[in-house]
């Protein structure tokens, strides 16, 4: 090649020399160039035949290179690891010496003192390195194998080191054997594992005492070179971080050769695992000692469920709420076959009994129970101040101010009028524009005792088409919300499965059973209980409210002017978010993490709101809050959530103004339900707070007129208050959950003040109800116990998140997080079931006679 360079460039230089001159002259050139060539490699090969188990202490300087020779036998059934130790008795790092492991397949160099980086490129270094070689597959059944360990350095001064070539015992993993080792930055270890006959996929976990120094274990499949370093570990297969405990599930699939490595590595650094940060180097390039790193570690291999327990689980999990279907469906059948007998026993069989036939039976006395009676509120002083056992109509208008003449018992012609007028085409805004329909409410809703009557004046169908709304927006926001999250959740898993970044996602790691291309199965398959009785919830709604529209076309009293005024959309909207719920939390489930929590939480927002605007809509369903309202609230209320969960962690700004925010609300709702919607919120209000304040507290001294509101006002404010001082002093972590207890805090108080109202007012609670609340809260409680479990957190690293994990508990394929997904979806269904059958002793009973609180 030199002889066609000088060839050229005596060609392009024009010399007219013959051709034998012009190729001595050219020969000469390329004799002189090999001589530099050679002066500047000149330096003494020495190669040495190296036997195992022997230790090699030697020099290197720039003058000398080593070449050591090693041989062993391979065989195709067995698998022996071969590891090179190197110590090196120098600390200066300008001139490294330079070991190259020459082998079959493979090329394998290091550098020693091994210079790691960390986190900002701070760089340690580490005189002492093992290595463990890779196993190229033999052909023959037994084999000869040659590698070769060259050592050289360009240090002119001569540097010692110490060489040590051994076999790795217990090389090969062996199913439920657990192997003990201890690994370093500079040593890491790696083994391998081959699936037995009939064993599809298996669970490797990796234990440790010692928290730290921070750990990662890899699953590689059987290539040349393996990634056994900290800066290069990721580059190929699935890996986590590790403290104490890790484990990754490993499908034969996967693997074509039907084995992989499992590789463990220690970090340079702890910062990846929680660990405290370490200091920044004075110098960009000054080497920091890293110390002690070593790790004392156990590896256990041991074979997953199989694909019967699969199919266990999901019959377990669909019986579990089929169940609840064929319960509903007997209930159902025994109630109806008992109105049909009452019914009939009554004389109202006939479906077309006309309002005069009726009143004809009301007038004989036939109907008692099905039609309105007067009810018995027994002797209730604080309310009616009545000796009696039974409050007349007289008794109640006399206690009350002079507005309140429609107390009275009506006659059914005015029934029927007013029915007749129900059927008008009024609009409820224009209702609510009059001048003198808004004088009444003044007059009806600040009187001192309420009753359901003078808060249900509004037309039906208006009512009813406002109450719709809730389903209709609710069903819009599901669509909305859900697809970008079910997008977004796919993403995850599928960068979770291309990377092998098992960090992205904070599963139960000793509990996650995979099926396709989701990691954890069994996590997305206990949320199935949400969507079946979400959807058997809005079955028993439109089973009651197909009977009650049956009742209005049959003109019965016990629908018209009897009962709570019975509106479903509510109902509906509550069932609706029960199913999304389940929906988000098995999307959460796919890829569990710091960034996407709030889908999980959205909609426990949604139906804590719904179910305090139910109980709120059964006594005043003419005041309760729109659709838009309500939603906007409920957004700001997430918008909030999403702040808390991005900016809340130790931000003194966020807290004190969330805080402020939350106690203002408060008082507004407060003043709100103490008036009834009769103030406004204007310049004026400051001095009409402070006539107030004067003449009700200074001017005389007189109590609250609306003594129950105001002691459940004042307990709601005491609650809340507590809640935003633990808040700001506390400042929790988990802000979405802080959130959801202010929300849930609320509910019970609220659902506590309206049982014990209802059976101060002498009313009472029929068996079905009474079960459904028992069981209820029975199941509420296994459920929270289960809850705080607490098997994964994303507040924390994903290594101190593995920490929390732990084994299934039921069938082998579901942990306790899933059970709290059981029977937390059986305790909303429950709960959900008390709200609609809480009222159900009121059915027969007149509106001016049940009490509004």
């Amino acid at each position: 090649m030199a002889t066609r360079s000088c060839w050229k460039s005596r060609h392009k230089s024009g010399t007219a020399a013959g051709p034998a001159a012009l190729l001595a002259l050219c020969l000469g050139l390329c004799q002189t160039a090999a001589g530099q060539h050679a002066g500047a490699a000149a330096k003494t090969v020495v190669q040495k035949d190296g036997e195992f188990d022997t230790t090699y202490n030697d020099t290197a300087n720039s003058e000398q290179q080593t070449i050591y020779a090693f041989n062993h036998t391979v065989s195709r059934n067995k698998t022996e690891g071969v590891r090179v130790s190197v110590i090196v008795f120098s600390d200066g790092a300008e001139n490294p010496i330079s070991f190259v492991v020459r082998q079959k397949q493979a090329v394998v160099s290091f550098q020693v003192p091994l210079i790691l980086r960390g986190l900002y490129q701070r760089k340690y270094a580490y005189p002492h390195v093992g290595r463990t070689l890779c196993q190229p597959p033999a052909r023959a059944e037994m084999e000869t194998q040659f590698f070769f360990v060259d050592v050289s350095t360009l240090s002119p001064a001569s540097v010692q080191y110490q060489l040590r070539i051994s076999r790795v015992e217990s090389f090969t993993l062996q199913t439920n054997k657990k192997s003990s080792f201890t690994a370093t930055p500079s040593q890491p270890q790696y083994f391998k594992y081959v699936f037995p006959e009939g064993v599809d996929s298996v669970v490797v976990k990796v234990n440790s005492e010692m928290t730290f120094p921070c750990s990662v274990i890899s699953i590689q499949d059987i290539l040349c070179p393996v990634y056994d370093l900290d800066n290069n570990v990721a580059f190929i297969g699935m890996y986590q971080t590790m403290t104490t405990t890790a484990a990754i599930t490993v499908q034969r699939k996967d693997f074509p050769s039907n084995s992989f490595y499992v590789v463990v590595v220690v970090k340079t650094e702890d910062e990846a695992c929680g660990g405290p940060l370490r200091f920044y180097p004075l110098q960009p390039d000054e080497l920091i000692d890293a110390g002690n790193r070593s790790k004392a570690l156990d590896v256990l291999v041991s074979p997953a469920i199989k694909p019967e327990v699969y199919v266990m689980g999901m019959l377990f999990c669909l019986g579990i709420f089929l169940s609840f279907y064929l319960l509903a469906f007997l209930v159902a059948c025994l109630e109806n076959k008992s109105t049909r007998l009452h019914r009939k026993r009554e004389g109202l069989n006939t479906p077309d009994a006309s309002p005069a036939e009726t009143a004809s039976l009301l007038g004989k006395g036939l109907t008692p129970a099905s039609l309105c009676q007067p009810y018995d509120y027994g002797s209730f002083d604080p309310f009616f101040p009545d000796n009696g056992s039974t409050v007349s109509s007289e008794a109640v208008t006399d206690s009350m101010a002079s507005g309140d003449a429609h107390y009275m018992e009506r006659p059914l012609d005015h029934v029927n009028r007013g029915r007749q007028e129900s059927l008008s085409s009024v609009e409820e805004d224009d209702y609510d524009t009059l001048a003198d329909i808004d004088s009444d409410k003044n007059i009806v809703r600040t009187k001192k005792y309420l009753c359901v009557s003078d808060l249900a004046r509004k037309d039906k169908r208006v009512l009813s088409k406002k109450y719709q709304i809730y389903f209709w927006n609710i069903a819009t926001i599901a669509v909305f919300y859900a697809l970008p999250v079910v997008q977004l959740v796919i993403t995850y898993q599928t960068v979770v499965n291309v990377t092998g970044n098992q960090d992205i996602c904070y599963y139960n790691f000793l509990c996650a059973h995979p099926l396709g291309a989701l990691s954890a199965f069994n996590n997305i398959l206990s949320n199935l209980g949400y969507v079946m009785l979400g959807l058997l919830f809005l079955l028993i709604v439109l089973q009651r409210d197909i009977l009650h529209k049956r009742a209005l076309m049959r003109n019965e009293l016990s629908a018209l002017e009897c009962g709570i005024p019975k509106h479903f959309g509510l109902f509906y909207a509550m069932g609706t978010a029960l199913m999304m719920e389940g929906l988000l939390s098995a999307c959460y489930h796919v890829c569990p993490n710091y960034t996407n929590f709030q889908f999980d939480t959205s909609f426990m927002y949604m139906i804590a709101g719904l179910c305090m605007l139910k109980l709120y809509q059964k006594r005043h369903p003419d005041i309760n809050a729109s659709a838009y309202t309500a939603y906007a609230c409920l957004a700001a209320v997430i918008f909030f959530s999403v702040l808390g969960v991005v900016f809340g962690k130790g931000n003194t700004v966020f807290w004190i103004v969330f805080s402020v925010i939350h106690i203002l609300a408060t008082l507004l709702l407060s003043i709100q339900l103490y008036y009834m919607g009769r103030w406004r919120l204007d310049s004026g209000v400051v001095r009409r707070m402070l006539y107030v304040v004067y003449t009700d507290c200074i001017r005389q001294c007189s109590g609250p007129m609306y003594i129950d509101r105001m002691v459940l006002l004042v307990m709601g404010n005491i609650v809340n208050w507590s809640l935003a001082a633990y808040g700001l002093i506390v400042r929790p972590n988990d802000f979405a959950s802080y959130l959801l207890a202010i929300a849930i805090c609320n509910l019970l108080l609220y659902f506590a003040f309206y049982i014990i109202m209802k059976l101060r007012s002498g009313e009472r609670i029929k068996l079905m109800a009474l079960v459904c609340i028992f069981f209820t809260a029975v199941v509420w409680g296994f459920a929270l116990f289960f809850f705080f479990q607490g098997l994964s957190t994303w507040q924390k690293t994903p290594a101190e998140s593995r920490e929390h994990n732990r084994d299934c508990i039921l069938l082998s394929f579901f942990d306790d997080h899933d059970i709290w997904h059981f029977l937390s979806s059986i305790a909303m269904f429950g709960s959900f079931l008390v709200l609609l059958t809480l009222d159900d002793d009121l059915d027969c009973v007149q509106r001016d006679k049940i009490y509004a609180f």
